[in-house]
């Protein structure tokens, strides 16, 4: 079985549809969608409506809860963006989005990690910026499951561990956003360094899961355009540099 893993789209439909199109000459079995779907300064609207119609396994990341809030006035501008721009329908499907998925029995879908949408599951942020975690903060970040595959997202760096005890976690990367700042817990800065879109292909072998990581190019200045266009110019050089 070959699983391609799609995460943290944030409303890039570009970008989406060039992975899409990507992933047909992978041959693979099923495709699977690991949240962050639409917030940004792009195309909210037209990537869910893209995602409805395609029916993928899908889970909700921190910013389809955020975007559900009820408080709209205090909501950071890329929930606000995007809350303004869905319709009544899409909110719905985004409402009825699982936290976490399982596959059969070993595969489990995270966005964040199995515990929280919002924590950092293969990196590890400090006082001194964001490093990649340790095999040991992984592995306590992961807890005790019997799934053998880990998929998680959140944090748009491509990267993946095996466990001590066999298991993988990977992380596809970002199909939309390739850097971007957070001030929390420590101000630090997440980049990819190309302006590539980013997702992954895992395949069950003989001796467990095994994985690849892809880049696929898409219309990246377009997409920086259309985030100058739309009140985010901070976006720019993330969409076409991949740096922050």
């Amino acid at each position: 079985m070959k699983i391609a893993a799609i995460s943290d789209i944030h409303g890039n439909l570009a970008a989406l549809d060039a992975v899409l199109h990507h992933i047909r000459s992978q041959g693979a079995d099923l495709i699977v969608n690991l949240g962050d779907i639409v917030s940004g300064s792009l195309l909210p609207a037209e990537t869910a409506g893209r995602l409805m119609a395609l029916d993928l396994p899908t889970i909700r990341g921190n910013h389809e809860r955020q975007l559900l809030a009820s408080d709209v006035e205090h909501m950071r501008q890329s929930d606000r963006f995007a809350r303004a721009a869905l319709r009544a329908d899409q909110l719905d499907w985004i409402a009825r989005l699982p936290a976490t998925l399982r596959l059969a029995d070993d595969v489990l879908m995270v966005h964040a990690t199995p515990e929280n949408d919002l924590d950092y599951f293969l990196e590890t942020v400090t006082e001194a910026g964001c490093r990649a975690a340790t095999q040991q903060e992984v592995e306590r970040r992961a807890g005790h499951g019997a799934e053998r595959l880990i998929l998680c997202g959140h944090t748009h760096m491509p990267r993946s561990m095996r466990l001590g005890d066999g298991r993988l976690v990977v992380n596809p990367g970002s199909v939309g956003l390739q850097a971007y700042d957070d001030d929390l817990p420590w101000p630090h800065h997440i980049e990819t360094g190309s302006p590539h879109a980013r997702y992954a292909t895992v395949t069950r072998t003989k001796s467990g899961w095994e994985v690849e990581f892809h880049a696929v190019e898409y219309d990246w200045d377009a997409a920086a355009d259309l985030a100058r266009a739309n009140g985010r110019p901070e976006w720019e050089r993330a969409l076409r540099e991949g740096r922050c």
